[in-house]
C-alpha cells in the first residue's frame, strides 16, 4: 500500500513553489460559560451582548465558587469549561503572539457543555424561546469578542455539536435559530460574499467563501457536521437522515464547482471524519473479534467525499476531541485510489485543533499557523499553551513547532503520510517523533493516556472506515 502511495500524484503544491508565508490562528472548543457565576447570570439575559464584557470583568460574587458548585454537582459535569478569566487570558495571549494575524480559523464548539441544563437549573420559569436567545446572546458575545480582538483579522467560524438552541446534538435544518446565527457568523464576511453566506448557513449552518487576500484562489467551506452525527436529533428528538444528505450533496456541488474554477479549497468543520480510536478502547471494543470501533460520524461518506475531491482540498480542519493531533484521509485505500480518475482519490489532510477549554483536564491552548497563500498549504505552526488552567496571571508559551519537532516541511498529505508511516513502524513509541507526538497530543502532556494502546491510535490515523481499522489492529495485533 506504501508503495501504492508513493507512485500517486499529490494534491499540494511542492514547498519550494512560493515561500512566503502568511500569519493565522487556529482556534477551537472555546466552551465559553456565562454561567460561571450564577448570580450574574439574570444580569447578562438582560443584557445586550455588547455589555456582557463589563458584567463578567466585575469582581466575582461573594458565593461564587459555592453556587458554582452546586451548578456543576446539579448538571454532572465533567469539569471545567472557559471563565471570562480564561477566555480573555486566551484572546490576549493570541493578540501578543500573533497580532498581525490574517485570517482566524475558529473550529465550533463556543459554548459550554451542558448548556441547557445549567440555563434549566438558573430560570426554571423561562418561557420557550428564552434558552435559545440566550445561547444566540453567547455566541453573538464570543464571535464579538474575537473580531474586536482582531478587528483587522478575518475570523471564519464553524458551529460544533454543543452550539445549538435546542440542545446537545440537537438541530433543526431550515430553523430560525440557523437563520439567527447566520448573522452573526456573516457579519464579519466581505459584503459581496454575506448574501450567499447567510442563505446557505440558514439552511444547514454551512456556508462557502473566498477566503481573503493575501490567499490565492482558495475557498473555504465551512460545515456543521452535526448533522453527520450518529447522535445527531432534531430539536423534537427524532431522527432525520435527510439533513446529512442535503448536507453531502450541497459540499459535493460546492468541491465540485471549485474544481471547476481550478480553485484550491479548505474544509472546515467540527467532529471530525474517521474513527474515536480513545473511546474504542475504553470502551472495551473487541475489533478482532468483529465488534465495531467508536466512529466519530455515522458513516464514512464525509471522508469518501473529502478524498473524491483531493486534488483541490488542500487541508481539513476539525477539532472536537480537545487534543492536538492529526489524519490522513484516504491512505487505506490504497493501489484502488491508482485507478480512480486523475481529478480525484488523492490523499487528504487533516489538522485537530486543541482546546481553549480545559474540560478534560488538558491545558489551554490554540494554534499559530503560517500560511503559503499562494499554494493554499500550511506551512508551519506552533502550539501555544498557558501556564494554567484559569487564565488568572496565566502565562502562555510555545509547546511546540511542528517543523522543528517533525523535521518537515509544511502539513500537507505527503508530509503528514510519512510521519504516520514512521509513527506505524515504531510500535512501541520509542523515537523522538512519537514520544513528541504523544507529549504534545494532550496539551499539558499526559503520556500515559495515549502510550497503552499507541499501536491502535495509530492505525486511526490514517484509517478512517471501521473494516480498514480493524484490519489495521488485527494485522498489527498479528505481528506484535
Amino acid at each position: 500500500m506504501r508503495a501504492a502511495l508513493a507512485q500517486m500524484p499529490q494534491n499540494t503544491a511542492p514547498a519550494h513553489s512560493g515561500s512566503k508565508t502568511v500569519p493565522a490562528l487556529f482556534v477551537s472548543d472555546i466552551h465559553f460559560d456565562p454561567f460561571h457565576d450564577p448570580a450574574r447570570v439574570k444580569g447578562l439575559a438582560g443584557a445586550p451582548a455588547s455589555q456582557w464584557r463589563h458584567i463578567l470583568s466585575a469582581a466575582a460574587s461573594a458565593n461564587q465558587r459555592q453556587s458554582f458548585e452546586s451548578l456543576q454537582q446539579s448538571c454532572h459535569a465533567r469539569g471545567i469549561d472557559t471563565p471570562m478569566a480564561l477566555f480573555d487570558s486566551s484572546l490576549k495571549a493570541m493578540h501578543a503572539r500573533q497580532p498581525d494575524a490574517r485570517f482566524m480559523m475558529v473550529s465550533g464548539d463556543l459554548i459550554a457543555h451542558g448548556f441547557d441544563c445549567r440555563y434549566a437549573k438558573l430560570f426554571p420559569d423561562a418561557k420557550p424561546g428564552d434558552y435559545q436567545a440566550f445561547v444566540l446572546k453567547t455566541l453573538r458575545f464570543v464571535v464579538g469578542e474575537l473580531r474586536a480582538a482582531f478587528p483587522r483579522t478575518q475570523v471564519y467560524v464553524a458551529l460544533g455539536n454543543n452550539d445549538s438552541g435546542c440542545g446537545d446534538y440537537k438541530l433543526d435544518a431550515g430553523s430560525d435559530f440557523l437563520a439567527e446565527t447566520a448573522k452573526i457568523v456573516a457579519e464579519g464576511l466581505p459584503a459581496s460574499q454575506r448574501e450567499r453566506a447567510l442563505k446557505e448557513f440558514a439552511i444547514s449552518g454551512s456556508y462557502n467563501v473566498a477566503m481573503a487576500e493575501p490567499m490565492q484562489g482558495t475557498r473555504l467551506i465551512a460545515i456543521d457536521d452535526l448533522f453527520l452525527s450518529g447522535k445527531y436529533s432534531t430539536c423534537g428528538g427524532k431522527p432525520d437522515p435527510s439533513a446529512a444528505s442535503a448536507q453531502l450533496a450541497w459540499l459535493e456541488q460546492q468541491l465540485a464547482e471549485a474544481r471547476a474554477a481550478g480553485e484550491k479549497v479548505w474544509v472546515m468543520g467540527h467532529i471530525p471524519p474517521g474513527i474515536d480510536a480513545f473511546s474504542t478502547v475504553a470502551k472495551l471494543r473487541n475489533v478482532c473479534g468483529g465488534q465495531a470501533p467508536v466512529s466519530f460520524l455515522s458513516s464514512d461518506k464525509l471522508a469518501d467525499l473529502l478524498v473524491k475531491y483531493g486534488d483541490v482540498v488542500r487541508l481539513g480542519i476539525f477539532a472536537h476531541t480537545h487534543m492536538d493531533e492529526m489524519r490522513l484521509l484516504g491512505a487505506e485505500k490504497g493501489a484502488a485510489m491508482l485507478s480512480m480518475p486523475a481529478e480525484g482519490g488523492h490523499p487528504v489532510a487533516l489538522k485537530l485543533v486543541s482546546s481553549i477549554s480545559p474540560v478534560d483536564g488538558n491545558t489551554p491552548s490554540f494554534t499559530v499557523a503560517r500560511v503559503n497563500p499562494a499554494a493554499g498549504v500550511l506551512a508551519d505552526y506552533d502550539v501555544v499553551e498557558a501556564s494554567n488552567q484559569t487564565g488568572i496571571d496565566a502565562q502562555w508559551s510555545t509547546e511546540y513547532n511542528y517543523g522543528q519537532t517533525y523535521h518537515e516541511s509544511q502539513f500537507a498529505a505527503e508530509n503528514v503520510k510519512e510521519l504516520i508511516d514512521g509513527f506505524k513502524a515504531d510500535g512501541t513509541a520509542k523515537t523522538a517523533k512519537s514520544k513528541a507526538y504523544i507529549h504534545n497530543y494532550f496539551v499539558g502532556d499526559l503520556s500515559l493516556e495515549l502510550s497503552p494502546f499507541w499501536p491502535e491510535y495509530v492505525c486511526a490515523l490514517d484509517h478512517s472506515s471501521a473494516s480498514a481499522f480493524a484490519a489495521c489492529v488485527c494485522s498489527s495485533a498479528a505481528n506484535r
